[in-house]
């Protein structure tokens, strides 16, 4: 083994500061000896001085003012014609702010075109109350409402006012999307005088008519069934299904123990209140031991239920374990 290693490699010239190390000699390390060797003195890198980061401006305060909107150049006019109709513009634009930009001509126009229809004041603040959308279209597409309600739904034009306090957002929907395909809907289902039901008109068939049907059709009933129902007591379709269906229908299967075919009779049972009518009544004829028919456990007045109730418990009737008991009690009553 030799004594010393000899390195050469062709590197840029580089200074060293070494005292115990000579010199190189043009582009050569020098030579180390084996025998004794020299330690290097540590290299301490270089300092990198950071750049400092700038955080990003700090968002508005809340105190701070931001700028105004752009409003309309009518906006003034506007506000005061709204005032002058009764209107208060601050609740108007909290409740539908697209009032703002709407131009006043087409107000002036909607505004007019309602009253020549035999609203009062009263109405038509009303009306406005419950669908300020009606201040945001245009005549053009108010009229054609209209028109569809006279000739294809036909309602009388006395009734028109009637239809339009019930239903104000009659008055915003599509005759085409919405108002047309709905009517083609309940008139296939066998609701023929759907005049006396323009309320369900503004319904989607989509989203609200037919999920109600489908739930019936889930829980038993067959879609003759269903349809009848509902062609029997269109109000159903206004009935939410979490809400009012699925409460008072497991009331009345857990609680009631009642057959499900009681309910194609008298589908009404759904649009009385569960804790104020039917609960009530319910118990008190587990009291008194008697079972009536739905439409005289729920549609009677209170004064007639009472009567009814009296009847049958001063009867000489059997209890309500007997099967005679519903059939004998059904007697007394009718």
């Amino acid at each position: 083994m030799q004594d010393t290693l000899s390195y050469s490699f062709s590197l840029p010239k580089i200074h060293h500061d070494f005292p115990s190390l000579s010199r190189p000699r043009q582009l050569h390390f020098p030579t180390f000896s084996l025998k004794t060797i020299t330690p290097l003195p540590p290299i301490i890198p270089p300092r990198i001085t950071q750049i400092p980061s700038i955080p990003p401006p700090p968002p508005p305060s809340s105190s701070s003012p931001s700028p105004p909107p752009q409003l309309p150049s009518d906006f003034q006019d506007k506000m005061l014609y709204l005032d002058s109709i009764g209107i208060d513009f601050v609740s108007l634009i909290n409740t539908h702010p697209p009032v703002i930009s709407v131009p006043l001509t087409d107000i002036k126009s909607t505004v007019k075109l309602i009253y020549s229809m035999n609203f009062t004041t009263l109405e038509f603040h009303r009306i406005i109350s419950m669908c300020p959308e009606i201040l945001t279209c245009k005549r053009s597409d108010v009229i054609p409402v209209f028109t569809f309600l006279l000739r294809e739904a036909n309602v009388n034009f006395s009734d028109i006012k009637r239809v339009i306090n019930r239903r104000p957002r009659l008055l915003v929907c599509s005759v085409k999307t919405r108002l047309r395909p709905t009517l083609y809907f309940l008139q296939n289902i066998g609701i023929s005088e759907v005049n006396k039901h323009t309320y369900l008109l503004s319904c989607s068939v989509e989203d609200k008519l037919l999920p109600r049907i489908d739930y019936f059709k889930k829980i038993g009933f067959s879609q003759k069934e269903t349809t009848t129902m509902f062609r029997k007591f269109p109000q159903l379709f206004n009935y939410s299904i979490k809400d009012n269906y699925e409460p008072k229908l497991n009331y009345f299967v857990v609680e009631m123990g009642r057959d499900l075919k009681e309910l194609k009779k008298f589908p009404q049972y759904f649009s009385f209140s569960l804790e104020n009518r039917i609960k009530t009544r319910h118990q008190s004829c587990v009291e008194k031991g008697v079972c009536f028919p739905l439409n005289v456990l729920l549609r009677t007045s209170d004064h007639q239920f009472r009567r009814r109730l009296d009847v049958c418990c001063n009867s000489s009737m059997p209890l309500t374990t007997s099967s005679l008991s519903r059939v004998n009690c059904y007697t007394h009553l009718f």
